[in-house]
């Protein structure tokens, strides 16, 4: 049981966890890979590489240590990642080996600073933590599998579409392999898929957002092709490449806190690149409830062969009462309602609802740092801002 004893001993080791930085949580994942090399059938190997997922459990650690005796300040960020870690069908026993490599980390890094004294109150609190996740991704897998449509654990999916929406997006529409219904889910979700490569040493599971409204039959999620190289996107040239229809993968339930809120207020839908995915399950859905305010649509991309889903968010048109911007960043000729360039919100807002609106934002993380900059600075609220980051979670 965690003590204020602990609590004060843990606050004070926070000088100590600065100073070694993402240090620790690169010996952090080193350690764990190397004794219990299963558990790469579940993290995402490119972000380890890239420095994302150290840079992530970093702050996370860091984040817990400066609130442990305030947790109620982590709720939404409790929330976001056990939504995360119910994608990957985290088990309680996984948290048994990650405190116990946490624990031994801060030993074999700060072995003069890490005393009885601190190893037991970090013991503590990484338990208390532990049970706080537990209890919530509990509460979401029963909840998940309670409805109709739901189930626990990988099911299996057939690839019954495979479309191309641009010269780097495709799009995949998933149906059961036993033939029953699928849980609804809200706009904005994600589903965690899981494949084995050819030729991989281990299973590959990614989060990818759902593309188009709930219909109780299918899942429709649209990919990325990332890069080349040793830090290409393994799982979407996966699928790009090899997955065709017929194909099967291994599907969670769908999860996410970043969704269309029921509110009777103007939408804004704000993406940049691959970022415009859930914006089109957005969509889809205000169309089906006949939407009756304002819906504004503002996507950044690189040119006009990276565009994905313009027809589609065109032909809505005619239902929602839309209007829409693009900035193509390389194009060198601009149309109706498109700017060569940046996205820049001083373009068009004029336009929009700034006083009322709620705005959603799904892109790379510099992007939406410089658009939430400039939202704020127009007199946007915070609590009206909405964001959706792919991969490892930072503040934005």
């Amino acid at each position: 049981m965690l003590t204020q004893t602990h609590i004060d001993t843990v606050k004070a080791t926070i000088p100590l966890l600065a100073s070694g930085g993402t240090a620790i949580t690169e010996h952090f994942y080193a350690r764990m890979f190397l004794h219990n090399p299963e558990l790469k059938n579940i993290f995402n190997m490119t972000h380890q590489k890239t420095g994302r997922q150290p840079a992530a459990l970093f702050n996370a650690i860091a984040a817990y240590a400066a609130n442990i005796d305030q947790l109620e300040l982590l709720t939404d960020a409790v929330m976001r990642i056990a939504h995360k870690h119910t994608s990957f069908n985290i088990q309680p026993e996984q948290y048994a080996i990650v405190g116990h490599h946490l624990i031994e980390t801060l030993r074999e890094l700060a072995p003069d600073a890490f005393t009885p004294d601190v190893e037991e109150a970090w013991t503590a609190a990484y338990g208390q933590l532990a049970d706080i996740f537990i209890k919530v991704e509990s509460e979401l897998y029963q909840q998940r599998a309670a409805v109709k449509g739901g189930w626990s654990g990988f099911r299996a999916f057939s690839v019954v579409s495979k479309e191309t929406e641009s010269e780097l997006v495709t799009s995949f529409t998933l149906m059961p392999v036993d033939g029953g219904s699928v849980i609804d889910y809200k706009p904005g979700q994600y589903l965690g898929i899981k494949v084995h490569p050819h030729g991989s040493e281990h299973d590959e599971i990614r989060q990818y957002s759902l593309s188009t409204a709930a219909n109780g039959k299918s899942y429709r999620i649209s990919v990325k092709r990332e890069g080349l190289g040793e830090m290409c996107g393994v799982m979407s040239n996966y699928l790009h490449l090899k997955i065709n229809v017929g194909d099967e993968v291994l599907v969670m339930p769908p999860a996410g806190d970043f969704y269309l809120k029921q509110l009777d207020t103007p939408v804004i839908l704000i993406s940049a690149g691959v970022g415009l995915t859930p914006m089109q399950a957005m969509l889809d859905s205000l169309v089906k409830e006949n939407f009756a305010h304002p819906v504004t649509y503002l996507h950044a991309c690189k040119n006009r062969n990276q565009h994905s889903f313009k027809g589609h968010v065109e032909s809505v048109k005619n239902t929602l009462n839309l209007q829409s911007h693009t900035w193509y960043e390389n194009d060198v000729s601009s149309g109706q309602n498109e700017t060569i360039g940046r996205m820049k919100i001083e373009d068009v807002k004029g336009s929009l609802p700034l006083k009322e609106g709620e705005f959603y934002l799904c892109g790379p993380l510099q992007f939406m740092l410089a658009i939430k900059h400039e939202l704020l600075a127009l007199g946007v609220s915070q609590s009206r801002i909405n964001y959706e980051l792919f991969g490892p979670h930072q503040e934005v």
